[in-house]
């Protein structure tokens, strides 16, 4: 399917690797421009020459996304270099395992700075344009906001942010027909999941423990499920949803994991 979104320019934030990566690539192939925003600069670099053998150059621009400033000042690059923003995919963030008993304030502060004020910032800032353009904004959220997981207070707390942000900004948005839609992640294996999942002393066992519990072909969902449903919200094909969390999660967070 054509999804219109030829020469759309997007921002996707943390979009160097894993999740990200996923959206960006489902953009490309929807000849979209995906303009990625992220810290992390080798991650960038790395994936620069496998776009560049597909002749294209992907812009990108380094931010510290905690940083106010740097922040307004992503956004202004795209702005400085396309002239437009057509959507934006507030995307970053990290399951920091910042707990109730084992956290404390600066902490569960820094967690929500990592994780939720950054996805204000860059929409704040990127609203004049997205205002000229009736573009849309997709949130990339996490199932912990709905089941909760244990000893992540700071993460589970941002995403039920980014979902209460993600209805109050379809509110607030109507006048200028910008819709904007989350998508709610569960079990999808990225760097930073296999990170975590190291951390196990059998971490084989504890991946297949979690898989057989994803009631849809006992599998995780794939960064390309993830991007391709994305590249759906952002495109005048869904021209008539906003305000919606969608689920792509192989039924993880709401049916019967006893299946």
């Amino acid at each position: 399917m054509d999804l219109n979104l030829k020469d759309k320019v997007i921002i996707v934030t943390g979009g160097s690797k894993g999740i990200g990566l996923g959206i960006v690539e489902s953009l490309v192939r929807e000849n979209a421009i995906p303009v990625i925003i992220t810290r992390n600069k080798a991650s960038v670099l790395k994936i620069l020459p496998t776009f560049k053998e597909q002749g294209i150059d992907l812009f990108y621009a380094f931010a510290e996304l905690t940083d106010n400033n740097q922040c307004k000042e992503a956004v202004k690059s795209v702005i400085d270099k396309y002239g437009r923003i057509d959507g934006l995919v507030n995307n970053a963030g990290v399951n920091d395992g910042v707990g109730l008993e084992n956290g404390d304030y600066e902490s569960f502060m820094s967690s929500l700075k990592r994780n939720v004020v950054h996805y204000y910032l860059m929409a704040h800032y990127a609203l004049p344009e997205l205002k000229k353009s009736k573009g849309a904004i997709v949130n990339i959220g996490s199932k912990t906001a709905d089941t909760g997981q244990g000893g992540t207070s700071g993460y589970a707390a941002s995403n039920g942010g980014r979902n209460a942000l993600t209805r109050e900004w379809a509110v607030e948005l109507l006048p200028f027909s910008i819709r904007v839609n989350a998508l709610i992640v569960a079990e999808c294996f990225t760097p930073l999941y296999e990170k975590w999942i190291s951390t196990f002393p059998n971490k084989e066992e504890k991946l297949a423990a979690i898989t057989k519990n994803i009631p849809l072909e006992k599998r995780m969902t794939t960064a390309e499920e993830i991007g391709d449903t994305v590249a759906f919200l952002l495109s005048d094909k869904s021209s008539h949803t906003t305000g919606q969390l969608l689920y792509v999660d192989g039924g993880y967070t709401h049916l019967d994991r006893a299946l």
